[in-house]
């Protein structure tokens, strides 16, 4: 069997935690119960929409069958406190299966559906999962037959059965029916009633999210029932998102931002309405959104020109019930943000923050000014921001500096990474989120990069060290530096500077094909290589990623070649 959750997570302060409760942001209810609450008060009214699958579920049906598959969980032998890595499209499965651990007790770890067998393994294998939930097929890949091949290799982890669970037309010999597993049960009210008294307790972990670090794979981030109840419920307050709210999910759902910012647990809580859509495409997003009513969104800075794009081109009649467009995971530049208003009729909300907690937002009364050059300020009025030097000093007013923060969503330590933990939090608890920010004497934050290496394609964080391990199993790479390359789509692409050894070649075709081989998610592979006789240092000799970042971004104003 795994272990404990709870033995290898960093608590919250006894006096801290106690203050939170005291305060009311944590409300010592798990998740799951809080949804049902609010599904026994609002039973009737429509709860989620998955269009292309044609299902259509109230509050009160979306409960009972949650309650339905965590007692399914249950009776195949899964225990409250263990892990599943859910790797799912979005769609009504993801919910289902979502809300049904949230009351089973079982820890769903939030991995992506573009992640392969290197990061699945990992995820599986340091979470101790017991179980994986995964598509059959999507955008042409089988997800089932790695799902399957990863259950042998990662099954002597656990010393038990491994269950792989299936969301599909056809599911092989050896796998679950999720689909069937999500259905509604022949005794629901028995199914809650055994529910009701699981032993879940809200400063449990309900969930596991991904960190976007910059040392390898991603690191886990424990989140309690009673921290995520809050965040969730929380940025439902500060988007005024309420029963009579449509939220449209088109990012991938495992994501922080799309799941409980306020996202899928936000909106439901509230007693609104979920929209699930398998991507952002704009054509069909638009459609969708004129369809349902859709009131409230998040998307990413490339989605948001996408859609800007779209709307200019095509007309923006289909989202004139949209209200709030939410933006987020990366800076959105500045012509953009004032663009939105005018162009899609929506009101702006920036967000700005991360899986490891603290959230800020732009105020939907902010000015203009305000909404289109700043990431907003913090959600709660005990979150705790400090900007701070190199020597964690606190910067003067108005200067940049690296961001620290505390509080009551933000957990004080990654999942069993007490290496990793000694780097990424002081000794008092602050978290080192590695972003570089100025603050404006109206409090509102003001992202200017990272300290940190890594590189954020579309909103998707990547490890620069992750990519350069992967490059150096090439025989023909004697240095490789991985950067941030700007692009005015996606923010930043994979850039690669090669130091090839003496008599060979290396081409970033070579390179994409190696990582693909092992199963590399594909969003990591490199868009572009540079080849080079050296790499160019700082004084203490080592490689100046400063230096190149400037050189690609030169090349790109330039024309020069690679």
């Amino acid at each position: 069997m795994p272990s404990p959750v709870t033995d290898n997570t960093v608590p919250w302060p006894d006096a801290e935690a106690d203050d939170y409760v005291a305060k009311g942001y944590w409300a010592g209810i798990p998740l799951g119960t809080l949804l049902r609450d609010v599904a026994d008060r609002h039973p009737d009214a429509p709860a989620l929409v998955d269009a292309s699958a044609g299902v259509r579920l109230t509050h009160s049906e979306l409960a009972d069958r949650a309650d339905s598959a965590a007692a399914r969980l249950l009776d195949i032998g899964m225990s409250p406190g263990e892990r599943i890595v859910v790797q799912l499209g979005n769609g009504w499965e993801f919910v289902v299966l979502t809300l049904a651990c949230l009351r089973a007790g079982i820890v769903p770890v939030m991995a992506l559906p573009a992640h392969r067998r290197t990061e699945l393994a990992y995820l599986a294998r340091h979470s101790e999962a017991t179980a994986i939930a995964v598509p059959d097929r999507m955008r042409d890949f089988d997800h089932q037959e790695l799902a399957h091949e990863l259950a042998d290799d990662v099954r002597s982890a656990t010393d038990g059965p491994w269950h792989v669970l299936v969301a599909g037309e056809e599911v092989a010999p050896g796998g679950i029916d999720l689909r069937a597993l999500c259905g509604l049960g022949d005794d629901p009210k028995a199914d809650r009633a055994r529910l009701d008294v699981a032993p879940i307790g809200s400063r449990d972990v309900a969930v596991f999210l991904l960190s976007g670090g910059t040392t390898g794979l991603p690191k886990l981030i424990a989140r309690t029932h009673d921290d995520y109840a809050y965040n969730a419920r929380g940025s439902a307050e500060v988007a005024a998102v309420g029963s009579d709210a449509v939220y449209l999910v088109s990012l991938p759902a495992g994501h922080n931002f799309p799941l409980a910012c306020p996202g899928i647990l936000g909106a439901l809580l509230a007693g609104g309405r979920v929209v699930t859509l398998p991507s952002p495409e704009p054509a069909r997003a638009f459609a969708t959104i004129a369809a349902e009513g859709v009131t409230h969104t998040a998307v990413v800075p490339a989605v948001a020109g996408r859609w800007l794009d779209h709307a200019v081109e095509h007309g923006a009649d289909d989202v004139e019930t949209l209200r709030v467009l939410q933006v987020g995971g990366a800076r959105l530049a500045d012509e953009l943000a004032r663009r939105v208003k005018p162009v899609l009729g929506a009101t702006l909300q920036q967000v700005f923050g991360m899986a490891e907690g603290l959230l800020n937002f732009t105020r939907l009364d902010d000015l203009d000014e305000v909404t289109c050059t700043t990431q907003g300020r913090p959600m709660c009025p005990d979150d705790e921001v400090r900007l701070v030097d190199e020597l964690d000093h606190d910067v003067p007013g108005g200067e940049p500096g690296s961001l620290l923060t505390r509080g009551p969503y933000t957990p004080r330590g990654y999942y069993k990474a007490a290496e990793q933990n000694a780097r990424a939090f002081t000794e008092d608890g602050w978290y080192r989120s590695g972003d570089l920010c100025r603050r404006t004497p109206e409090g509102n934050l003001i992202v200017e990069g990272r300290d940190k290496d890594m590189i954020n394609r579309g909103g998707e964080k990547i490890s620069a060290e992750e990519v350069e391990n992967l490059v150096y199993r090439l025989p023909a790479v004697a240095q490789v530096a991985a950067i941030a390359m700007p692009d005015p789509q996606l923010g930043e692409r994979v850039c690669l500077y090669v130091v090839p050894r003496p008599g060979t070649t290396v081409t970033l075709e070579e390179i994409r094909e190696s990582m693909g081989q092992i199963g590399v998610a594909r969003f990591k592979l490199p868009e572009h290589l540079v080849l080079v006789d050296e790499l160019v240092s700082t004084k203490v000799g080592k490689i100046d990623k400063k230096a190149l970042r400037a050189d690609i971004a030169d090349r790109l104003t330039t024309g020069a070649p690679a």
